[in-house]
C-alpha cells in the first residue's frame, strides 16, 4: 500500500513569540525550540516545503509599549528586531537538527540575514531549505500575522498553519469560560464579524481576498504539524464559505 501523500505541498507556519517562551513566559525556552525544530524536520522529510514567520512577543511587544506612551513606529521597529532574534534562534535549532535554512529579513542586516527577495525565497523553498521570514513586513503598524499572510501569498503557499497554545478557535476564552465552544471550521466573514482571535483583521481580510485557508491548531501537542499537513481534522480551519 503506497504511503499517504501530504495534502499541502508548501506551507507557511506562523508561530507566536510566546510559543517559544514555553512555561517561563519570557525569552526563549531551549527545550521548546528544539522540539519545534524536530517537528519541522519530520514534516520536511515528507517532501513539504516550509516557510516560517515567528512573532516577537516573548521579547518585546510594540503595541504594549505604544499603549504606555512610546512612539508607535519606534515600538513596532523594536518588535521587528525581536522577531529577528527569534528567527536566528530557530535557525540555529533547525540547523543543529540537520535542516538547511535561510533567514530572510524585511529590514536589511546582511551580517545576520539575507534581504527579503521573493524569487530568492521561492528558490530556497524549491531546494528544500526552510525559509524563515524575519522583521515582519518591514513596516510599522503591521503585525506578524499580516506579515505571515503577505509572505504566504507571495510564495504561493497552500495554507497558513497558525500554532497556538489552544486546540483551535473558541467562541470565548476556554481558560475563563467553561461554556466556550470550539469551532471546527469558520468562514473569513464569521471570524471578522464575531471578532474572533484567529489573526488580526488585516491579515484575515488579506487571506479572504486571496482565498488562502488558515488552520489554527495546538502547537504544544507533539505531531500536530505533521497531522495538519496530511489533512487530519485538528484545530479550526478558516476558509471561504
Amino acid at each position: 500500500m503506497p504511503a499517504p501523500e501530504p495534502k499541502y505541498r508548501r506551507i507557511l507556519l506562523k508561530l507566536s513569540g510566546e510559543a517559544l517562551a514555553g512555561k517561563q513566559g519570557y525569552g526563549i525556552d531551549p527545550e521548546v525550540i528544539v522540539g519545534i525544530a524536530s517537528e519541522v524536520r519530520e514534516v520536511l522529510d515528507c517532501g513539504v516545503e516550509i516557510a516560517l514567520v515567528i512573532g516577537g512577543g516573548n521579547i518585546f511587544r510594540g503595541v504594549a509599549a505604544a499603549s504606555k506612551g512610546m512612539d508607535r513606529a519606534s515600538a513596532d521597529y523594536m518588535g521587528m528586531l525581536a522577531t529577528v532574534m527569534n528567527s536566528l534562534a530557530m535557525q540555529d535549532a533547525l540547523e543543529n537538527n540537520g535542516v538547511k535554512t535561510r533567514v530572510l529579513s524585511a529590514i536589511e542586516m546582511r551580517e545576520v540575514a539575507e534581504p527579503y527577495i521573493r524569487r530568492r525565497a521561492i528558490r530556497h523553498l524549491e531546494k528544500q531549505r526552510v525559509v524563515i521570514f524575519a522583521a515582519g513586513t518591514g513596516n510599522p503598524y503591521f503585525t506578524t500575522d499580516t506579515a505571515a499572510s503577505l509572505r504566504a501569498m507571495e510564495i504561493g503557499a497552500d495554507i497558513i498553519l497558525k500554532g497556538t497554545k489552544v486546540d483551535g478557535v473558541y467562541s470565548a476564552d476556554p481558560a475563563k469560560d467553561k461554556d466556550a465552544v470550539r469551532y471546527s471550521s469558520l468562514t473569513y466573514i464569521e471570524v471578522l464579524q464575531k471578532g474572533l482571535q484567529v489573526m488580526d483583521a488585516t491579515a484575515t481580510s488579506l487571506c479572504m481576498d486571496n482565498d488562502l485557508p488558515i488552520m489554527v491548531f495546538d502547537l504544544t501537542r507533539r505531531g500536530n504539524i505533521q497531522k495538519a499537513i496530511f489533512g487530519e481534522e485538528i484545530g479550526t480551519i478558516v476558509k471561504g464559505g
